[in-house]
């Protein structure tokens, strides 16, 4: 009951039939107050599904007492049919709950190019505004996922506030302000200024930096809903740092149930000239298919770590560089070190240190292998 921890949240997950597998597939998330202050992050890709456009829009005053969401369509490149199914459900949502329509958030995920069935995200949204509990974070956190194998929640507490957080993803994962579909919920007391900073900031460090199979999706969304109830207003620093907790251990659930991952890779820049320029390496090598797939055959191939560092335009000395596999250098400066025999792959944490020698900055990118099982999962999604 994540979500629904905070003060002055209900939520509810019910099935409308979106779903193949008959499975619940829509989810309902109410801020009751009193302060229905929000932020959210979008994805950058210019492919926006309708229930972005629609919720861009929501988001510019800083406010939404409400979110609805559906997997089992993602509601993308659907023409003006698929808008009208966007703005229909908040529309039923704000008669439901008796507010406006651009107080609705609008979220889906799912196939991109299929309409949704209108009649059954209606009758979905109607029995999950009837079935609103104070209980219902697990359902909705249910009724949000696709691929996923299991639901994905996240706690943290302040002094007599918290943070709560639901989140679904497992492929299509990588970054551009946000990664998947994320709800996160504070009883405390923050103006909406506060609540944007705090959220990009935490966004920036944890789902940013999750780069599983490096792409992006059409309907990424983020979005943080303060109700204000429990009257504590917290320091700014103190909200980020929950805020960040609570969106990394999501981040880590999100790359745990990766599509048919074997390892979870975390890989660490160390010794930047820039904070940019980890995060460029960092990115560059979770995106090697020759990395990813020498992981998934307990390979510690260096040498593709090192050629994909030098396609970035970071800043090191190709001849410096040092490289290092679960606590193993098997590379010295830029030339083999310790012996690749020492390196042990059969666990599924993988840490790789890569060492540029230029400066004092450092970023963590998370990945995870390239499987076979990925690859079976993704050809055959839509049939």
């Amino acid at each position: 009951m994540t979500i629904t921890a905070a003060q002055g949240f209900r939520a509810a997950g019910v099935t409308a039939g979106l779903k193949p597998s008959g499975k619940s597939d829509v989810a309902l998330v109410v801020n009751d107050g009193p302060s229905d202050v929000a932020a959210a992050v979008f994805t950058t890709n210019r492919c926006k599904a309708n229930p972005v456009l629609w919720s861009e829009q929501v988001l510019e005053g800083g406010k939404a007492k409400a979110v609805v969401l559906n997997s089992g369509g993602a509601n993308c490149y659907t023409g003006p049919e698929g808008f009208q199914t966007t703005h229909a459900s908040a529309e039923l949502v704000a008669q439901k709950l008796g507010i406006g329509a651009i107080d609705v958030v609008v979220c889906s995920t799912g196939l991109i190019g299929e309409q949704l069935r209108s009649d059954k995200l209606m009758s979905g949204i109607t029995e999950a505004a009837a079935g609103l509990s104070g209980t219902g974070g697990l359902a909705a956190a249910e009724a949000i996922m696709t691929t996923d194998t299991r639901s994905k929640e996240a706690l943290r507490e302040g002094g007599g506030w918290c943070v709560g957080g639901m989140a679904k993803g497992a492929g299509m994962l990588a970054p551009a302000l946000a990664t998947m579909l994320v709800v996160v919920t504070t009883d405390a007391q923050v103006d909406s200024e506060t609540a944007d900073r705090a959220l990009r900031a935490a966004t920036r460090a944890t789902f940013d930096r999750l780069d599983s199979d490096g792409c992006m999706s059409t309907n990424d969304t983020v979005l943080l809903m303060c109700s204000g109830a429990s009257g504590v207003t917290p320091d700014e620093a103190e909200l980020t740092t929950r805020l960040t907790e609570v969106c990394h251990d999501l981040a880590q659930q999100l790359l745990g149930d990766a599509e048919g991952a074997d390892h979870d890779i975390a890989i660490e820049v160390v010794n930047a000239a820039t904070e940019d320029d980890a995060v460029e390496v960092g990115r560059s090598i979770a995106r090697s298919n020759l990395f990813k797939t020498a992981v998934f055959g307990k390979d510690p191939n260096w040498g593709r770590i090192l050629a994909s560092v030098g396609t970035t335009n970071a800043v090191f000395e190709p001849g410096a560089l040092d490289v290092a596999f679960n606590g193993v250098w098997i590379c010295r400066d830029g030339q083999p070190g310790e012996s690749r025999d020492k390196v042990d792959l059969t666990e599924r944490a993988v840490n790789v240190v890569v060492d540029l020698k230029a400066g004092t900055e450092k970023a963590t990118i998370w990945t995870n292998d390239l499987t076979h099982a990925y690859v079976h999962e993704n050809s055959a999604y839509s049939t």
